[in-house]
């Protein structure tokens, strides 16, 4: 009973961990207390996605409330590549920061974070990755899946570790009497957990446990529209309703991504810390715009990595796909969208100047940040890390065909293997008069729903299909009936052109057994059930 409820209203109260039980977290927040302080300057240096961005503000903002001097710094995808660098690390030395606190990056950057510490740097490494068995020469390395902990919270995305260091932080700061002082308030941490539910989603971590509890909570702040870079972005974007799981993955994630991938690298960082209204706005129409840019040049790289990899052997475990003159900001949704179309690992490198940036996307079985690293230690790699489920590597030229060599070797020693025919799970089959607005509410409670819990799935039967239009510019809308007068509208996201779209639209008075998710539909006051199709087949 306890364990249901808790499920679905999971509470920071019961699920919060003491942060003092992660290795490094004293040592860091006694430093970070002390340069508050002192007024000593602090770098937040970040990753340019979501998870980095939103780790980033999150920081910010909490260092700005209890009266830090900090200052963010996100390296430039193109000529930095991603994590800590040193000329970055020795620059801002230069500029008089004393402390840096690196979040979702640094656990690979072992001459870098050497380089800043001989610079005279107290570096914080914040990270989630995959780690190695010596770890890199930092004041403190903050990692839940560091080899020497418990691994009870490794599948905290980067910005719920940032959450928790903020929350060593402020108790430190408490312990020391800084909010004894009458100017000084001490501020309630929950106010940045939307912060929190966008990148645990979009870093697509599962949604369970200490994870849940996170984001249910941040979307509770997330709909209160008092981050005004996010209510800005939710505005740009069109949101009118209460919003959810995606919403964050699929309208707000991919606008902050968009300028690490093909625009400015902070600019999300910049918005998401952004408090002035106007401002808010002005950046996010930038992100917008560059979101648009992304969409064009993801597309001409897509075809283009089809065609590479249509002549591989399609035997191999693995697939790596390289070429000259792809954009390095869509290679990593290029290789999520190939992983899907093969049913393998995949790899996509954009090759610039004799240097190849690659990333890659798994299966489930195939841990490819171990994969990676295991090719760097071989000296195949410039560098290189990441997930079982994603990994970014840096890679000369002339080792690309090694590197595929290893990597097949190496998946294939994992026992990793992939589905020949795809396949949908069904958590229930629905009659169409079935499918009512109670239900989607019955739903909801048990959400929200990601990485590691599945929005359930039906299978709507022998529905007859009695309208099919297209709308937008490749959606497929249609009107489902039964036997005894009842409807279900429903609608195929981005199928217009594939066979599930023109197979939608050629059955218009013909039966159909169709799968799909089923949703609130809410427009001009009205609130109905809606099914989003996956696939469809004919009744046997």
């Amino acid at each position: 009973m306890d364990q249901g409820a808790d499920y679905l209203n999971p509470t920071l109260k019961s699920m919060l961990p003491d942060p003092s039980q992660f290795r490094d977290m004293d040592s860091a927040s006694e430093r970070i207390g002390t340069a508050v302080r002192d007024g000593e300057p602090i770098a937040i240096f970040g990753d340019y996605d979501v998870d980095g961005a939103t780790s980033t503000a999150l920081l910010v903002r909490f260092l700005r409330a209890v009266g830090g001097s900090v200052s963010i710094y996100i390296p430039d995808r193109v000529a930095e590549g991603y994590g800590p660098n040193a000329p970055a690390l020795r620059r801002l030395a230069e500029e008089g920061i004393k402390v840096v606190i690196t979040v979702d990056c640094g656990m690979t950057a072992h001459d870098a974070l050497r380089e800043g510490r001989a610079a005279g740097l107290d570096v914080v490494v914040v990270d989630h990755h995959a780690p190695e068995a010596g770890l890199p020469e930092a004041l403190a390395v903050i990692n839940p899946n560091r080899l020497d902990e418990s691994r009870e919270f490794g599948q905290l995305a980067a910005v719920g570790v940032a959450f928790l260091l903020a929350v060593a932080v402020n108790r430190a700061l408490r312990d020391s009497g800084w909010y004894r002082n009458g100017d000084r308030v001490e501020p309630d941490l929950r106010q940045w957990l939307d912060l929190v539910a966008l990148g645990t989603v979009c870093d697509a971590v599962p949604l369970l446990g200490l994870n849940r509890a996170l984001v249910v909570q941040g979307l509770k702040v997330m709909a209160s529209r008092t981050n005004a870079g996010l209510v800005a972005l939710a505005d740009v974007a069109g949101i009118r309703q209460r919003p959810g799981t995606y919403h964050a993955g699929f309208v707000l994630g991919p606008r902050v991504n968009a300028g690490g991938r093909v625009g400015q690298a902070d600019l999300g960082a910049h918005l998401l810390s952004e408090d002035n209204p106007v401002e808010a706005e002005r950046m996010a129409a930038e992100l917008d715009r560059h979101n648009a840019e992304r969409k064009t040049v993801e597309a001409m790289v897509l075809e283009d990595a089809k065609s590479v990899a249509e002549a591989l052997d399609p035997e191999l475990p693995v697939l790596v796909v390289a070429k000259e003159g792809w954009h390095p900001g869509v290679i990593g949704i290029v290789a999520s969208r190939l992983t899907e179309r093969y049913r393998r690992p995949t790899f996509v490198v954009a090759i610039a100047e004799g240097i190849g940036r690659g990333s890659g996307r798994s299966v489930h079985g195939v841990d490819l940040g171990a994969a990676v690293i295991a090719a760097r230690q071989s000296g195949l790699l410039v560098n290189g890390g990441g997930h079982p489920m994603a990994a970014g590597l840096t890679v000369e030229v002339g080792q690309i065909l090694a590197l595929e060599a290893f990597l097949c070797d190496h998946v294939s020693r994992q026992g990793g293997s992939t589905d020949d025919v795809p396949s949908l799970g069904f958590d229930g089959a629905l009659g169409v008069s079935a499918a009512t607005t109670d239900l989607v509410d019955l739903l909801e409670r048990a959400g929200p729903y990601g990485s590691g819990n599945a929005e359930p799935r039906f299978a709507v039967t022998g529905a007859r299909i009695v309208k099919a239009d297209i709308v937008g510019s490749d959606h497929v809308s249609c009107i489902l009936s039964c036997g005894d007068g009842g409807r279900l509208k429903t609608i195929a996201f981005r199928r217009a052109n594939d066979s599930l779209g023109e197979g939608l639209l050629g059955s218009v008075g013909t039966s159909l057994h169709i799968a799909g998710h089923l949703r609130a539909d809410e427009w001009q006051g009205r609130r109905d059930a809606q099914l989003i199709v996956e696939d469809a087949a004919a009744p046997k």
